[in-house]
């Protein structure tokens, strides 16, 4: 009778296997499903921006949840605002989760950690605000939907100069955020190159990550004479310097880049950061296509309170134009999809109308806005260096 037991349970073991092996070959866990990374900071320093893009990736999901008859599903990577963990995060899509193609991240030190690691394994990213150009440069996997850091700083510089009239100017930059500090030398050499003058850039202070206290770097400012200050850097930072550089009594203009459309940046500086001056990918006031139009009715129907950051488009942005790359491909394969990517011609985003250089980075318009009564304020629309 034991033996028989015995024989009984191996056969039913062995059944199951059998069973369980053949609904696998029927129905293969990526069959009916296309898997898309997620790569963002969600915690850490970054983590505000990093939810911003989320957001819009998320209603460019649920607008479009299909592809080619396959459900898209969104595999989420936190890289915790950090080099070491974005490389990790990266990893983790690519070797754990065998992703098809990767969305994000904000933090241009966040995708130049990841970016090795897609580029070994042949998986294409679209990259949202990384607007720094070693994002891109010698990696033919990685493309981006932002504008990048040269255009941006000299739409900044133009400002600075032609509508602020500013001849002399000081940096502050985020020394240890690539972002920062890339968007700051961009500054200053159009600004030097449009004033003529090889010292326009009277001073240049830093700071790092995580500092709270400016005073020692703002009493170099405030006995410096300057037109205008540039400061790209983190949200909170950059709130920080702006509030405490008005409570010193500093009032030259302060401009940054698109890290500062964030709710946190008024937030945190209030009154401060009155009259900042940024640039930004996106103006809800301002559609620029069909396809603007319809983010942004689908974003009030979530957020009806709720202003619409550039970085929450170009979350948006990044989803549709891969998922545009998959129809177009008839595949998930990740190598059809980046030949689909480099076919891309006049892409109709929420941030306007996308085509790539040869440098997979994207050619289109800056948006400038200001803060004006604890709101972000649209001011102009810039056109592509070579439009």
């Amino acid at each position: 009778m034991k033996k028989y037991l015995a024989k009984l349970v191996a056969g039913i073991m062995v059944s199951s296997v059998v069973l369980t092996g053949c609904q696998g070959d029927a129905k293969p866990a990526a069959g009916d499903t296309i898997k898309i990374g997620v790569f963002e900071p969600l915690t850490g320093a970054n983590a505000a921006g990093g939810q911003l893009e989320y957001d819009g990736i998320k209603i460019a999901q649920r607008l479009y949840p299909e592809v080619n008859g396959k459900k898209i599903e969104l595999v989420v990577a936190d890289n915790k605002s950090d080099k070491v963990e974005a490389a990790n995060a990266a990893s983790n899509l690519v070797d754990k989760e065998k992703v098809s193609a990767v969305l994000g991240s904000y933090g241009s030190g966040n995708a130049i950690a990841g970016g090795d690691k897609f580029k070994a394994a042949g998986i294409p990213a679209m990259g949202t605000s990384c607007s720094n150009p070693q994002v891109t440069a010698g990696n033919e996997f990685y493309f981006r939907v932002c504008f990048i850091d040269p255009f941006q700083g000299t739409v900044m510089a133009n400002y600075a100069t032609g509508k602020l009239g500013a001849k002399k100017a000081a940096i502050f930059r985020e020394v240890s955020n690539d972002y920062s500090v890339g968007l700051a030398k961009y500054f200053a050499d159009e600004f030097k190159k449009i004033t003529g003058d090889p010292n326009a850039i009277v001073t240049e202070l830093e700071y790092k990550t995580g500092d709270q206290d400016f005073s020692a770097q703002l009493t170099n400012l405030k006995n410096a004479q300057v037109d205008v200050v540039f400061a790209p850097g983190n949200y909170t930072e950059s709130a920080l310097i702006n509030k405490q550089a008005r409570e010193l009594g500093i009032t030259v203009p302060f401009l940054g880049g698109d890290t500062w459309e964030t709710p946190q940046f008024i937030e945190t500086g209030a009154q401060g950061v009155e009259g900042a001056v940024f640039a930004s990918a996106f103006d809800e006031e301002h559609p620029i296509t069909e396809e603007s139009k319809k983010f942004i009715e689908e974003y009030k129907k979530e957020y009806p309170n709720k202003s619409i950051s550039g970085l929450t488009a170009l979350g948006y942005d990044s989803y549709l134009i891969v998922y545009r790359a998959i129809e177009k491909a008839g595949s998930s394969d990740p190598a059809a999809i980046q030949k689909a990517l480099l076919e891309t011609k006049d892409f109709q985003g929420a941030t306007g109308v996308i085509n790539f250089d040869s440098n997979r980075d994207a050619v289109k318009d800056a948006v400038l806005k200001q803060v004006k009564e604890g709101k972000f304020n649209y001011l102009d629309t810039i056109k592509p260096l070579n439009n």
